[in-house]
């Protein structure tokens, strides 16, 4: 497995979904690329960082207020009619 395939998998493997047929392969490149593992260290401290975000809808109203304001940010100005 090159490190293409590897960081293709790692997704699967941070969601419990690595296919079994993959994952020998998967941890054999892991133990020999320390790029690699670094990196699916990484991705795996931040899943793990943001699943202890407390998670808090937003009430309707704030979220009717940030749509608003984005929109106003980021209007584009009118076309003159033709």
């Amino acid at each position: 497995m090159n490190c293409y395939e590897a960081i293709d998998l790692m997704g699967d493997e941070l969601d419990k979904q690595l296919a079994p047929e993959l994952r020998a392969g998967f941890d054999e490149h892991l133990v020999e690329c320390a790029a690699c593992a670094t990196y699916f260290d990484q991705l795996r401290a931040t899943v793990e960082s943001l699943q202890r975000i407390p998670r808090h809808p937003a009430a309707p109203q704030r979220r009717a207020e940030l749509i608003a304001a984005f929109r106003r940010e980021w209007k584009r100005p009118s076309r003159p009619s033709e």
